[in-house]
């Protein structure tokens, strides 16, 4: 027999629980976006040292300056990771789905990191197709898809190395895989379980850049899930990572 008083005691505490998760969620949104606004008057403030409007400086002066622009720019890229992730764990936020050119939305990520790659001397193939390829999604989420794994493949290459990224329809046509191969440090075995794992880096990741925040793959797992597509990766320690998004096409 139905116990209506138990129902009722459990709607009460789901009820109680959604509004504690709630708030919870109110306080990060808030608290992250305060942050990047005290982050972001840093970082143009910075810029106009940076770009002699207020003066000139020494070489020192100039090192220890970019230094803090380097170290403001990574805080800010955290912060906008919890923004990510606050809004990606939460089922309840709808994503703007509209139809995008997946093929021009990457060619103008690469774009963004061209001068970064010029930096180490990387050169970043892209293996197009000659025809649109049109899906559905978030685009500002999708776009923070690919640049999340074209900063890791520069990140984590070793200088003069190569990087290849292919589009391609599944056989049925029904998706479209994407590819991003590096030839960097790659991924021991011990970590591949961890990788898409909040807050995880592996060691030889650490020892490559100190910098990172752990939450790049998990936020990036968690946008491609939302679209209904997978990630994966292929790896191996000392000779690169290839990671793969599948998405449906409409």
């Amino acid at each position: 027999m139905i116990n209506m008083d138990e129902i009722e005691k459990l709607r009460q505490e789901n009820e109680e629980l959604k509004k504690i998760i709630d708030e919870k969620s109110d306080l990060i949104s808030i608290s992250a976006h305060q942050l990047r606004t005290s982050l972001s008057a840093i970082k143009w403030t910075l810029r106009m040292f940076m770009d002699k409007d207020l003066g000139e400086m020494t070489k020192e002066q100039e090192e220890f300056i970019n230094k803090a622009f380097n170290s403001n720019q990574d805080m800010i890229k955290l912060v906008n990771n919890l923004l990510l992730i606050n809004k990606t764990a939460d089922t309840a936020v709808s994503f703007n789905f509209k139809d995008v050119d997946l093929v021009e939305l990457v060619n103008h990520t690469l774009l963004e990191f061209a001068d970064e790659a010029k930096k180490k001397y990387t050169e970043i193939k892209f293996h197009k197709s000659e025809e649109s390829i049109i899906i559905s999604c978030d685009k500002q989420m999708m776009h923070i898809v690919f640049q999340n794994l074209t900063e890791n493949a520069i990140k984590y290459s070793h200088e003069k190395g190569t990087i290849n990224i292919n589009i391609e329809k599944s056989h049925d046509g029904k998706n479209v895989e994407i590819s991003i191969k590096d030839d960097g440090i790659g991924i021991e075995d011990k970590d591949k379980t961890n990788i898409f794992n909040k807050l995880f880096r592996a060691n030889n990741a650490i020892e490559k850049d100190h910098d990172g925040s752990g939450l790049g793959l998990f936020t990036t797992k968690n946008i491609v899930e939302r679209h209904g597509g997978k990630i994966w990766f292929e790896s191996e320690a000392g000779k690169g990572t290839t990671f793969y998004v599948s998405l449906p096409i409409l």
